[in-house]
Order: C-alpha cells, then sequence, then structure tokens
C-alpha cells in the first residue's frame, strides 16, 4: 500500500501507534495518541535531561540505531532514558510496510532500553528522497550524577568502553554487502552487520554515573579520535591517547583496510569515552558487569589533544569529515 503525501490518516496512524501502546514506566502519565499534542513526564526530584537527534543513510537498521544514538547521549550525561519524541519524514511513494518494520524497530529498542515513546509527528512529505528520523530523548538523572564532557580533569585516564568504530563497521557491512562478500565471505559480512546489536552504552554510561566520574561522551562522528579532541575543547586541558591501547574488533580492522578508512575516524556509537581520577577501580567496576573497558590515555595540564604512536606524537585536530562519509561518496550517495 503506498502513501500519498501529507500527514498519515488517523486510521493508518493508530495502526502504527499500536506498536506503542505498551507503557513501561511509572513516570510517563500519558502515551501516544492520535489527535494528543503533548506528553506528560513526573519526574519529582530528578533533573530532566534532553536530547534530540536526526538519522538517515542507514535504512536497513535506521529505527534502532535512532533510538540507541539517542539515548547514548542521555547516558553520557548518566541519564537514564524515559521517553522518546519520534519524527518521521518519509518520501513518496513509501510502502506502509516500510513504516510498520521501522516503528517495530523503534519499539523493540526502546523496550531493550525500558523507554516509553510518549509521541512524535509521522508525514510523506516530497521534501525528502528517503526516510529521515528525528528522536527527541528525555531521561532522568539524580542531581548529584549528573556528568558532562567539559568535566575532565588533569590526571584523569581516559577509558575507552567496548571498541572503536563498531557502528560504523555494521554499517559499512550493509553499504558494501556485496564487495566485502566477494573478499571475505558471507558469514564474515553477516557477523559484522551484527554488530549493530551492541551499540548502546546506556549500561556503562547509568554505571559509571553512579560510580562518580568527571567527564563522559559518547563517541559519534569522527570516531574515537573526534570524541577525544571534543572533550579536550570542551574541558580546556590536554588530553594524551596511546593509539597501540585502542582495542579494535578484528572486522573492523579488515574491512577498514580494504576501504582504506582509518578506523580511528570511523562513526563509534557503541563505545564511550569517560575520564576519572581512579581508572583501575572503574575498569574493575565495569568488567564486574561484564563491559569491556581499556585505559587509552590521560588528561594532562597540556594545550592540545595528541595521539602517540610509538616515539611519535601527531595533534588531532577538530573533527573533519568522517570516514563513513567518504565511503557513502565511494557509492555514490552523496
Amino acid at each position: 500500500m503506498k502513501l500519498e503525501i501529507g500527514k498519515i490518516p488517523n486510521d493508518l496512524l493508530d495502526k502504527l501507534l499500536s506498536h506503542c501502546k505498551e507503557s513501561r514506566r511509572a513516570e510517563v502519565l500519558s502515551q501516544p495518541k492520535v489527535g494528543e499534542d503533548c506528553a506528560v513526564i513526573d519526574f519529582s526530584q530528578d533533573l530532566c535531561v534532553i536530547t534530540t537527534d536526526p538519522i538517515t543513510g542507514a535504512d536497513d537498521e535506521i529505527g534502532t540505531l535512532g533510538v540507541h544514538i539517542s539515548c547514548n547521549d542521555l547516558a553520557s550525561a548518566g541519564a537514564e532514558p524515559v521517553g522518546l519524541v519520534v519524527t518521521v519524514l518519509a518520501p513518496e511513494n513509501t510502502e506502509l510496510d516500510t513504516l510498520d518494520r521501522l516503528m517495530q524497530q523503534i519499539n523493540e529498542a526502546a523496550a531493550e532500553l525500558k523507554a516509553d515513546i510518549i509521541g512524535g509527528h509521522t508525514e510523506i512529505t516530497d521534501a525528502v528522497n528517503r526516510i529521515v528520523l528525528s528522536i527527541t530523548a528525555i531521561g532522568k538523572v539524580k542531581r548529584e550524577q549528573l556528568v558532562t564532557t567539559q568535566g575532565a580533569k588533569p590526571g584523569d585516564a581516559v577509558i575507552l568502553t567496548k571498541y572503536a568504530a563498531t557502528e560504523g563497521t555494521a554499517i559499512l557491512a550493509y553499504l558494501f554487502e556485496q564487495e566485502l562478500t566477494r573478499e571475505f565471505g558471507e558469514a564474515f559480512v553477516e557477523s559484522s552487520k551484527k554488530l549493530l546489536g551492541s551499540i548502546s552504552v546506556v549500561p556503562e554510561g547509568l554505571l559509571a554515573s553512579r560510580y562518580g566520574v568527571n567527564a563522559m561522551h559518547d563517541v559519534t562522528e569522527g570516531g574515537v579520535l573526534g570524541a577525544s579532541w571534543e572533550i579536550h575543547a570542551a574541558s580546556g586541558y590536554g588530553v594524551e591517547i596511546d593509539k597501540k591501547r585502542i582495542p579494535i574488533l578484528e572486522e573492523t580492522r579488515r574491512i577498514c583496510q580494504f576501504l582504506s578508512l582509518d578506523p580511528l575516524r570511523l562513526i563509534s556509537s557503541g563505545c564511550m569515552l569517560i575520564t576519572t581520577p581512579n581508572g583501575p577501580e572503574l575498569i574493575r567496576i565495569l568488567h564486574e558487569s561484564n563491559i569491556k573497558a581499556s585505559i587509552i590515555g590521560e588528561v594532562t595540564f597540556g594545550s592540545a589533544c595528541v595521539l602517540k604512536d610509538d616515539d611519535e606524537a601527531i595533534n588531532i585536530t577538530a573533527p573533519e569529515a568522517d570516514e563513513l562519509y567518504k565511503a557513502r561518496k565511494m557509492k555514490g550517495l552523496v
């Protein structure tokens, strides 16, 4: 069934919203429904944290990615996801089944994080040529557990959770499926795609905020090096990163080498940078919760962000175009 330009008809919208009827949070006092424009959340003594992110260019798992990318931002502040406001702009002639799959993905990812979908907007428009998904995520955090990117202090260890470029690896596996299958085989490509299932950093963000840390920053566009520079820029202190200590999956190494991309500048949702004065203790706590984490550097009194590799030290500059942008240019998508 192809949909016409304009707002989704109410009967079809009601069907799509049926995926989001189950309430998982006591704080959520309203549910999305036709004709209801506002959500109501009771936060009592907690701080409310809000973030928003659009996503395009990953149609296969756009719903899953959209939820996790937004909620990862909340986790970087130490905030627990509570509600999501979802806006979907879809091109003319979009099939109803496409939107149905999208809403299923969104709801399943939200359920994984115990967050409610609390409202939004869905529209068919000739202003876009592929689906644009924008999610505003609302979370809560105890006042004393709020964490910022700018809080890094000299002497802090810089911790990276999980692996660099996990998200980028999975997206590249979808984007270059045929080329990578010819080079590495179907099993390799399928295992790389499944890395999208590990792009949430909510568990480590909430755990670290309860432990007490100085700064957290989820790693997205610009990769690990871009995120390191952003901590440096936000805090005003130097950051030194040891290249050899950055964990990278074999799938990532092989795909990036094949495509001539830098994994350290590849989009990396699924890992988080954390700074803390007691790195080994936080590493122990994270490992006890089965969250891989590695100390990859330190915050200094310096005035630059530096990547150390053997005896060489290279200044990291402001994030340039993400390596995924280069990959999409190879495919003629930009």
